[in-house]
């Protein structure tokens, strides 16, 4: 563990949560490091190291220390940093030799007695703690030189440790001291920083506590809250953010939540060239409105020096990611950076490097827009190019050589900057707007050759390049480049050594290249009539394949094939299994896919066989096909698909399990169950009726007790089906969703909650099957009220309305 980093730059702890007996047989192992692994206790065979003279367990769970640790009797060094203690045990006073003793980052509230008697410590570390007092034996420390407590709740210090003979450093900062011994403030070795006591000798001497007495410190590293009033505060956190409350920010007394949550790429959507410099802070309650703005200061990692990028903070609203106006400072003592924003309402927030970004905005009489990156680059925008004013941003990123190499294949060719152009309203301007680059490095006006020039534009998303050049007017002076546009999206120039333009160069792809892709296909655990099918690059399949092994088992995956970014492939059930044909996705009984290395091609289905199963399993297979090939690929990269013809790309075993009968194939009662004929919800908003609920019932399989959970019946209801109808899947199944039904089918919403705990329930698949039976029974309402002829009535009735 800490020896491999993830995409953030975070370390990876290891997957160690003990260790085997026989390994205390080790008697003359003196150094013993198992950081960032996941032990919750310490394994007891350590116990049994009689010569250990190191031991480091930080980053880990532990909650507690054995009693018996002090047995440890030649330990010198000893680190159990980012942990869960909240006590130690008695015996650590046993450990006479210790020189250092870092606990810090953990939740100890309080410390024994027995700590006095380290009589060899050197320097202790109990910063970032929930300490609010320390044992008077700390006296006895006379060997201490460096003491830690800072970021800690403590109200007050013995004044003996301003007398320790060897103390050089007593830190002090953010706590809650309240009564600080005049032989502490006097020492010079003392650092008070952060106390609302503590803030400056002036303030002391005079007793003016009343302005700083709103500085709230908060010890906790990765989760915690405090509480705002209406006469503001300051609150300092362990882990380096900081806040500012004005006074009347809260008009009542409000209880704030934090906590640091690591990044997931899934959800913390990093848009081209940005750079992620922190983890995310949650604060909750999310969108409270304060009456004033709140400051926040966010440390960060600082990205590499490039002028061409600057640093926000991006906050998200629960739908999308937005930035916030941001100034970078410095910490005074530590010169460490720390992002500045102002906020009204609380989400979550994480500090980002992204393309520096100029913006204007362009009124109806128009205006001129520069680049701070390079103010060659300038955008004029003329009188009348809108009515109402709009917000507009401009982004530059020079193009290395070996960028332009990669996007075009040509080594001698050469660039302007790529210019990223957007606006906040979907509506193109009414007037030509005119842009000016600067032409590619080496070419002037003098010995342009415009045969090998070429204005390429790209989407936002930068995924292809189109060569627009006979599409605009260009106009050339002796440095720049000037053309018209109404669509704002990525433009730059490229001029080639080539004398012959190819398809290359009309089609320039950023991303457009073979990748070596797997196809996956797993069974859910509980129901095997439930395919998970999956199209994963080669790199990334063995991850994908631990973190699902839990809920699916199924075949290996396929031999590896090449497939084209963007090509779109198809997969087939074959021999005996079938699947929905009505689903949208499916072309000619073949399951449509889409292929992004960067996204999940997943689509979970469920999959029957038209076959007799009672008496035996059934073994058929699915088979991914390729789709016709995308156009406008260059011939020379099309000619490098591999495979064993041009359609078929892999297959993998699927296998059915015997099935017994169920009571879709008995017409009379059903087992025993005499439910009375019911529809949910309406003709106009969609109903289903009985059948489509046998039809969902055959489907649930042992998902029935959380599924009916989410639908609102209690675990009483859940343990009573259960029992009554034990032994038998499909009674309590039957059950439970007929006794949810008749409880509610008079209410309007209850489709609506249907889908919405077979969704909570991980049940996707019945949820898009609901949803389909949902909208194909509107299309037939709505074609029913046309062929009547009441659509017209209704129109005509509204138009009347709408006159008078």
């Amino acid at each position: 563990g800490g020896l491999a980093r993830d995409e953030f730059g975070s370390c990876q702890h290891g997957s160690l949560t003990s260790l085997p007996q026989d390994f205390g047989n080790l008697r003359y192992l003196t150094h013993l490091d198992l950081s960032f692994n996941r032990l919750s206790t310490l394994p007891s065979c350590i116990l049994h190291l009689s010569s250990l003279r190191q031991l480091l367990v930080s980053h880990n769970s532990l909650v507690a220390l054995p009693e018996d640790f002090g047995c440890l009797r030649k330990l010198t060094f000893f680190s159990a940093m980012k942990n869960q203690l909240k006590n130690l045990p008695r015996s650590i006073g046993e450990l006479s030799i210790l020189q250092d003793l870092d606990l810090s980052e953990n939740a100890l509230e309080l410390l024994p007695e027995e700590v006095g008697n380290l009589h060899n410590c050197t320097e202790l570390d109990l910063s970032g703690n929930c300490l609010s007092s320390i044992p008077d034996s700390f006296a006895n420390l006379k060997c201490l030189r460096r003491l830690h407590l800072h970021s800690n709740l403590l109200v007050t210090v013995p004044a003996s440790l301003a007398s320790l003979p060897n103390l050089s450093r007593l830190d002090l900062q953010n706590n809650c001291l309240r009564a600080i011994p005049a032989e502490i403030q006097a020492s010079p070795f003392v650092h008070l920083r952060g106390n609302p006591l503590g803030e400056t000798e002036a303030s002391l001497q005079a007793g003016n506590c009343k302005a700083s007495a709103a500085v709230v410190i908060h010890s906790c590293i990765s989760s915690g809250s405090f509480t705002v009033t209406s006469e503001g505060c300051k609150v300092v956190l362990a882990c380096g953010i900081h806040f500012y409350f004005p006074p009347g920010a809260a008009s009542d007394p409000l209880q704030i939540y934090f906590r640091s949550i690591t990044p997931d790429p899934q959800w913390v959507k990093l848009r081209h060239h940005d750079v992620l410099l922190s983890r995310v802070l949650e604060l909750q309650p999310h969108g409270v409105k304060f009456q004033k703005e709140v400051q926040i200061w966010m440390p960060f990692v600082s990205p590499q020096t490039l002028h061409q990028h600057e640093v926000v903070v991006r906050t998200f609203s629960g739908q999308s990611w937005s930035d916030l106006r941001t100034r970078v400072e410095q910490k005074r003592k530590s010169k460490k950076p720390v992002a500045h924003c102002s906020v009204l309402h609380f989400s979550w927030f994480l500090v980002v490097s992204r393309l520096v970004q100029n913006e204007c905005k362009v009124p109806a009489e128009g205006t001129l827009l520069f680049s701070s990156v390079d103010p060659n680059i300038k955008v004029i925008f003329p009188p009348g190019v809108t009515k109402e004013p709009r917000s507009v941003k401009m982004q530059v990123l020079p193009i290395s050589v070996e960028d332009l190499e990669k996007i075009t294949a040509n080594a001698e060719g050469r660039a302007s900057p790529l210019l990223c152009l957007s606006q906040d309203c979907l509506v193109d301007f009414l007037k030509p707007v005119r842009i000016q680059l600067p032409l590619p490095p080496g070419v002037t006006g003098l010995n342009l050759d415009r045969s090998r020039l070429h204005l390429l534009h790209g989407d936002l998303e930068g995924q292809t390049w189109d060569d627009i050049t006979t599409q605009v007017v260009l106009e050339f002076t002796q440095l720049y480049a000037v053309f018209e546009v109404t669509h704002f999206s990525w433009y730059w120039l490229w001029y080639t050594t080539k004398t012959y333009i190819g398809d290359l160069a009309k089609k320039v792809y950023e991303r457009l290249r073979l990748y070596q892709v797997n196809f996956i296909a797993l069974q859910r655990k509980k129901d095997p009539e439930q395919v998970l099918l999956q199209c994963v690059p080669r790199h990334k399949v063995d991850p994908v394949l631990k973190k699902l092994q839990d809920r699916y088992r199924g075949p290996e995956p396929s031999d590896m094939v090449e497939m084209f970014e963007g090509e779109q492939f198809f997969a087939a059930f074959e021999r005996g299994i079938s699947i929905d044909m009505d689903r949208p996705d499916c072309v000619d009984g073949r399951l449509s896919f889409i292929f992004y290395s960067h996204l999940k091609n997943m689509k979970e289905i469920y999959v029957t066989s038209p076959m007799d199963r009672k008496g035996q399993a059934v073994k058929g297979q699915v088979s991914f096909y390729r789709g016709a090939i995308p156009e406008n690929i260059p011939e020379d990269a099309s000619r490098r698909r591999k495979g064993p013809d041009s359609l078929w790309l892999a297959t993998l075993p699927i296998k059915l399990p015997r099935l017994k009968p169920r009571w879709d194939e008995n017409p009379g009662p059903l087992y025993g169950f005499s439910f009375p004929p019911l529809n949910l919800g309406n003709a106009e908003t969609g109903y289903l009726t009985q059948a489509n609920l046998l039809g969902i019932a055959r489907r649930v399989g042992a998902d029935w007790q959380t599924i009916g959970l989410n639908l609102g019946l209690t675990y009483q209801q859940i343990q009573r089906i259960g029992y009554n109808n034990r032994e038998d899947l499909d009674k309590q199944i039957l059950d439970m969703l007929f006794s949810w039904a008749q409880q509610n089918s008079e209410d309007p919403d209850c489709v609506s909650k249907l889908i919405r705990a077979m969704k909570e329930s991980g049940r996707q698949d019945i949820a898009d099957e609901v949803e389909t039976i949902i909208e194909l029974g509107l299309q037939k309402y709505s074609e029913s009220i046309r062929r009547v002829g009441l659509e017209q009535e209704s129109s005509t009735e509204d138009s009347a309305i709408a006159m008078m």
